[in-house]
């Protein structure tokens, strides 16, 4: 059987939908608000760069509206009854609904048999684990520590400098989990039992394959429509993996294979809606999941974008940290922007409009910069 053909324009369409636009914002943002977004999107990258905000806090703002950020602390790092995420390697270092920990624990278990990329970790799990053991039983019977505390003790045999790379093997393996955030944004390593709901840890555990078509899965899901490498990205998955669990998730009538004109071959989930407009207006962060894929960005909304924080200032074509303005169905601006929070003020560094934008661009940024500035509690938009 042939593959179905959609549009350009309804692939878009889907992929918006799918990304959780085209839906009116709501006038009052709850934590059932919150965590519908974070199941739709399935994580929430995190990222140090703090110029606007941090990272993880823009994406439900993209789609929300001015919501409380208390709200998505206690969500992500609040006492245990409260929290509805953890912290783990996804797509990056990301923050994910609780239900996905068993789906990940594959990857703790490679981790934990030394399987890794990183070589200062992989020594770790091998000939130095037994430091590493030593670190979590100090945490099991301390309680939780950040890498600093480790590395100002300067007791005994604590004076070795891999402090921070023995935790975040611990944390890459599971022995340990993200307790809090410090000032600083300093990881704060806890065993997971202490931070973690006890039914989310009992919790079987899947085999390799079965994990990973329902990672898969809940990639299409949030994408709506993709490609095979934009499916394997999501959670960044190794391509034999990847390819194994599409062919299971085709086979289960799951994805369904469908052609659209300028893409290679791709899939819909079988339960991705297909709307006949988007009406949604939106600053989109660098690590937004609609646009972190860029050659998928181009295809979606032939719009190239490629961040500029690590080129040097003489050389940025539009600015350090730059905001694509999505309006309806096209991206239309992209503005760099800058917390000025000693100030109060929220500052365009500079504004783009792009080739064809409509007429109501300006106006409909102009109200989505005062509902950003509002929403970080800066009074005023700077230009």
């Amino acid at each position: 059987m042939e593959p179905e053909r959609i549009s350009p324009d309804v692939a878009r369409r889907i992929a918006l939908a799918a990304q959780g636009f085209g839906v009116r914002r709501p006038p009052h943002v709850t934590s059932a608000h919150l965590r519908r977004t974070l199941d739709r999107l399935a994580l929430h990258q995190i990222d140090s760069v703090n110029v606007l905000a941090r990272a993880h806090y823009l994406p439900a703002f993209s789609r929300l509206g001015s919501y409380g950020l208390e709200q998505f602390d206690r969500a992500a790092w609040g006492p245990r009854s409260h929290r509805r995420m953890f912290e783990y390697w996804a797509h990056e270092a990301s923050l994910l609904p609780l239900d996905l920990h068993p789906l990940l624990r594959w990857r703790m278990e490679r981790a934990d048999r030394g399987v890794l990329r990183s070589a200062g970790m992989r020594r770790f799990a091998t000939e130095r684990r037994g430091e590493a053991m030593a670190l979590l039983d100090r945490i099991r019977c301390d309680g939780a520590l950040a890498a600093s505390d480790v590395e100002s003790s300067r007791t005994g045999w604590w004076e070795w400098s891999g402090a921070k790379t023995a935790l975040e093997w611990l944390f890459y393996a599971g022995h340990v989990t993200t307790a809090s955030r410090r000032r600083g944004f300093e990881r704060v390593y806890d065993v997971p039992e202490r931070v973690l709901p006890s039914e989310i840890l009992e919790q079987p555990t899947p085999d390799e394959a079965t994990a990973q078509a329902s990672l898969v899965e809940r990639a299409a899901r949030a994408l709506g429509i993709a490609t095979a490498i934009e499916l394997r990205d999501y959670f960044r998955l190794a391509p034999a993996d990847a390819a194994a669990a599409i062919a299971r998730l085709i086979a289960e009538d799951v994805l369904r294979p469908v052609s659209v004109d300028g893409w290679p071959t791709a899939y819909i989930h079988r339960d991705a809606k297909r709307p006949r407009r988007i009406e949604a207006h939106a600053l989109l962060a660098p690590f937004d999941p609609l646009i972190w894929e860029r050659a998928r960005t181009e295809r979606l909304f032939g719009f190239r974008y490629r961040i500029e924080i690590y080129v040097p200032a003489d050389k940025r074509r539009y600015g350090y940290y730059v905001l694509p303005f999505l309006l309806n169905e096209r991206i239309v601006a992209r503005v760099d922007l800058k917390a000025d929070r000693e100030r109060g003020r929220l500052v365009v560094r500079s504004c783009h409009l792009e080739p064809g934008a409509p007429g109501e661009t300006s106006a409909r940024l102009e109200l989505e910069l005062e509902t950003m500035a509002g929403w970080l509690g800066l009074g005023v938009v700077e230009r």
